[in-house]
């Protein structure tokens, strides 16, 4: 067959990154399970009317159906089913069908593929990795999850740092502050303004203003007050003292504004305290999807704010309801293909080798080849990743094939009645006799590692 053309859009790694993947993954896990959060998986398709009900995702979503299923008019959507695009819709969803079988709060995270049709680029894909926690409550939630839970995924992206990924920076706002500024100024279409907020490090600030005035019926003079809203950012308390005086400059007096404000400050107050310099206040930050009500959040990594957030969140009251019992809750998402995209694309990190094997037995003839993989079997008993040679070639041509793959030792099964196995490290070159009932390589050599480029 023709050689295939990539499908931009799509990831997938060579087996070095998929290393560096899979230890990124194993970290989040990790720590996640410290924090405890148990794991859950949810199927890959929802009913498309639940997946369009909240945000502006119509765009996005990929719709299921059969090959040879009839066409219709694309009016109705009832039975249709989509890929999710994101994992807290189905989140919502899970909670209202197992809410009978769940003690809450209930803690939980999930890694699993999302899908979204959107143009790829940089750091973007149609195909990806995420990784998210959430919190959900029956009735109601307590506002201190929403401190919590960024601080667990500054632990879990700083648990990082030791194989090389930059330091992140956590912004954070809360949803009632803007709400209750907006109808202060006296703007009602709230959403509408945050959306438009929500552009701001993509178009700028000319053009938000422009959007604020011809979407949402602001004046030149409301956009210039919410614009002045978004530029307040700051590290410590002082953020919602300039906020009130912003508030007050406009005659804007509001509890919810007020009630919000309380909560970014005890927020940014116990960050302080647990994770120094790692969250920060931040009033621009909106979050585009409409069913945020409290806290939000962006992280970026520090020196690579062009790559745009890598993980996102907030806090929602109403996103899982039966009509009889809310479930509130607070969440976090980690872009986790998008991560590993920056750190091997960048050049920041690096696996020590793409194979699991740390040796690779060598065939003496084909007729020996038993007695090789008596060797291997022997190693794997002891917990130690072993490959045999594919041929019998010369040792020479079976010490480049393990070179090549990044197989750090060479084992030779003695060809004498009587003398003893040998293996050789082929990076320094030094060979020594070893027996397979008690020889292993060095723990750094045992599994693959990832580690900082530099390393």
């Amino acid at each position: 067959m023709a050689r295939p053309t990539p499908l931009s859009g799509f990831p997938e790694w060579l087996p070095d990154g998929r290393v560096v993947e899979q230890h990124v993954l194993d970290t989040l896990r990790r720590t996640f399970e410290l924090h405890g959060f148990a794991g859950i998986e949810t199927r890959a398709v929802e009913p498309l009317d639940q997946l369009l009900r909240k945000g502006e995702t119509s765009k996005e979503v990929y719709v299921l159906r059969r090959l040879q299923e009839e066409d219709g008019d694309g009016a109705d959507r009832s039975g249709q089913l989509g890929l999710h695009f994101d994992l807290t819709v189905p989140f919502a969803r899970y909670v209202l069908e197992n809410a009978g079988h769940l003690a809450f709060p209930f803690q939980r995270y999930q890694v699993q593929k999302v899908w979204r049709g959107e143009r790829p680029q940089d750091g973007r894909f149609r195909e990806f990795v995420q990784a998210d926690i959430d919190v959900v409550g029956a009735g109601d939630l307590p506002y201190h999850y929403e401190v919590d839970l960024p601080l667990v995924m500054a632990e879990a992206l700083g648990a990082l740092r030791d194989i090389g990924v930059p330091p992140v920076r956590i912004l954070v706002n809360n949803r009632r502050v803007a709400e209750g500024f907006y109808r202060g100024l006296g703007l009602e279409d709230v959403e509408g303004v945050l959306r438009s907020i929500d552009k701001l490090d993509k178009i700028g600030p000319e053009k938000v203003a422009d959007l604020l005035v011809a979407e949402t019926g602001a004046t030149p003079e409301q956009a210039r007050a919410c614009l002045d809203l978004a530029a307040i950012s700051g590290g410590d308390a002082g953020v919602v003292d300039r906020v009130r005086e912003l508030a007050a400059a406009h005659g804007i007096a509001s509890e919810l504004m007020e009630q919000g404000l309380a909560e970014l400050r005890q927020l940014i107050e116990a960050a302080a305290v647990r994770a120094p310099g790692v969250v920060v206040a931040d009033l621009k930050i909106a979050r585009g999807l409409d069913y945020y009500t409290g806290s939000v959040y962006e992280t970026v990594l520090v020196g690579h704010e062009q790559l745009g957030s890598i993980c996102s969140g907030g806090r929602y009251d109403t996103l899982a309801s039966d009509g009889k019992q809310t479930y509130p809750g607070v969440g976090l998402s980690i872009g986790v293909s998008r991560l590993v995209s920056r750190l091997l694309s960048g050049g920041l990190v690096r696996a020590t080798r793409g194979v699991p094997a740390a040796v690779l037995v060598a065939v003496t003839s084909d007729e020996s080849r038993p007695a090789s993989d008596a060797v291997a079997t022997a190693l794997r008993a002891r917990g130690v990743p072993v490959e045999v040679a594919p041929t019998a070639a010369k040792f020479g041509k079976q010490i480049k094939h393990a070179d090549r793959r990044g197989i750090p030792f060479v084992w030779f099964p003695a060809t004498e009645d009587g003398a003893a196995d040998q293996v050789k490290d082929i990076r320094s070159g030094e060979q020594v006799d070893a027996e397979a009932t008690t020889w292993a390589p060095p723990a750094e050599d045992l599994w693959p590692r990832v580690v900082p480029a530099e390393a």
